[in-house]
């Protein structure tokens, strides 16, 4: 089953959480950093692909706000 984004940032919050206190095997601390980089990896790329899809606002020739698709581009 594939996660949500918000699973995986949780996910994210535990690792770093048992990182962070320290008590975990060196074996087991390895892991748990492998699994949190490829995670922060899989974020990344739906964070840019969401920004992909985003519209932003712009300002039309009379300066009112023109909704306009994004594009990498600009």
């Amino acid at each position: 089953m594939q996660q949500s984004f918000e699973e995986k940032i949780a996910r994210l919050e535990q690792i770093t959480a048992l990182l962070e206190k320290g008590e975990a095997q060196l074996s087991d601390a390895l892991a748990l950093f492998e699994e949190g980089t490829k995670l922060a990896a899989e974020c990344s790329k739906l964070l840019d692909d969401a920004e992909q899809t985003v519209v932003r606002l712009t300002k039309g020739v009379d300066g009112a706000p023109v909704e306009s698709a994004f594009s990498a581009e600009d």
